[in-house]
């Protein structure tokens, strides 16, 4: 079975150093704040189960997060042990591993994170970083002094991972500050596993530092694109629901829910772009509460989890695959429906029909299929 895995974002910081009045988690970057980014590469991973967000005191009641962020809010503390230590009791006993990152790291890709989680398969506790390749030098004043030796030395970076339990200990028996967990983890005796750092993995801390991380974020854009394919047979009616829109039929689509094939391939299609299955996992048929349900409760169940995961719909394209009724006359109101539900505009979603040209199933006249394509974009 594998294993539940939350993520700590701090951002309890009031560095300022980076300018611009704000602590730098929650200044502007890329239309966006430096912790919005940082937050929707979290959402969006599959293997992320639920986020936590360690603010400051003061940040509370004026709320400089997302409005729409799904993570759970966590006060603080005057040091950033004392913010992952809050974030970590939190947790405890509700997952499996932990990874804790900095706020200010807004352009961590998802690269990073599945070496880390890689890694805890085998280790209690893994970190990215980079190996340093510069020459090293000491110094006084503007003077070179001597040379170091690089052999063996890293730049850390985050996220971090560990075992929940173990670094949560850890914490517990440690009453000084730390550079980072990674080096809480090793004097508690726990092995670290380096994985693969990432230059774009950059910590804003200078006010250039902002410019730098704009140009990352705007090379970044993860596209995904789902399919979906649904079947409904013909049974009584007088009626069937296309794409949410009643088509008077001297037949109705048979299903447990209103049978509407094809809001349920669109549905599919973007369950499959987020590798979260299909409506039947997420809506089980042998559950009586769905029996006869609208399939807009599906679709509104998808799109608002593609919006947790830090993505938006570009375009949705559906085919209805049936001799009969006839699609033409009501296409247009099938757009404006779906769109209307998805929060896109009627430009954006295609609905159109074909026949399978009196072949199979459908060109006997014995139901209708239809077939959905997704693309999602990160935000």
């Amino acid at each position: 079975m594998p294993k539940s895995t939350a993520a700590i974002i701090v951002a309890a910081g009031r560095g300022t150093r980076a300018g611009g009045g704000l602590p730098k988690q929650w200044r502007p970057l890329a239309g966006q704040t430096v912790a919005a980014h940082t937050i929707a590469a979290f959402a969006r991973h599959p293997r992320i189960n639920h986020i936590v967000l360690v603010v400051h005191p003061d940040d509370l009641d004026s709320a400089p997060w997302p409005g729409d962020m799904q993570a759970e809010i966590v006060t603080g503390a005057d040091t950033r042990r004392g913010s992952v230590m809050a974030g970590l009791e939190v947790l405890e006993g509700r997952f499996d591993q932990v990874l804790i990152h900095d706020a200010a790291r807004p352009c961590v890709s998802a690269h990073v994170i599945d070496g880390v989680l890689a890694a805890l398969e085998d280790a209690p506790a893994a970190a990215p970083a980079l190996a340093v390749v510069d020459a090293l030098w000491t110094g006084e004043g503007s003077t070179v002094t001597g040379t170091q030796s690089r052999e063996g030395l890293y730049r850390a970076q985050t996220p971090q991972g560990f075992d929940l339990t173990a670094i949560l200990n850890a914490h517990r028996c440690f009453d000084e500050d730390a550079a980072d967990d990674v080096e809480i983890a090793r004097r508690a005796g726990l092995p670290v596993t380096i994985t693969e750092g990432d230059e774009n993995n950059l910590k804003i801390t200078r006010a250039e530092d902002f410019a730098r991380a704009e140009a990352i974020l705007g090379q970044i854009m993860d596209i995904r694109l789902g399919n979906g394919y649904d079947v409904h047979r013909f049974g009584p009616g007088d009626h069937v629901i296309l794409c949410g829109v009643k088509v008077p039929f001297d037949r109705a689509l048979q299903g447990h829910s209103d049978a509407d094939v094809g809001m349920h391939a669109v549905t599919d299609a973007i369950y499959g772009a987020l590798a979260e299955g299909d409506i039947g996992q997420h809506f089980p048929p042998s559950d009586p509460q769905w029996k006869g349900a609208a399939s807009e409760i599906f679709l509104r169940h998808a799109v608002d989890l593609a919006a947790e995961r830090g993505f938006r719909i570009s375009n949705v394209d559906c085919t209805l695959v049936c001799e009969f009724p006839k699609i033409g006359p009501h296409a247009a109101k099938m757009r404006e429906t779906m769109a209307r539900l998805m929060g896109l505009e009627p430009s954006q979603v295609s609905v159109k029909a074909t026949t399978s040209e009196r072949l199979g199933f459908t060109g006997r006249g014995e139901g209708i299929a239809s077939l959905a394509t997704v693309a999602l974009v990160s935000k």
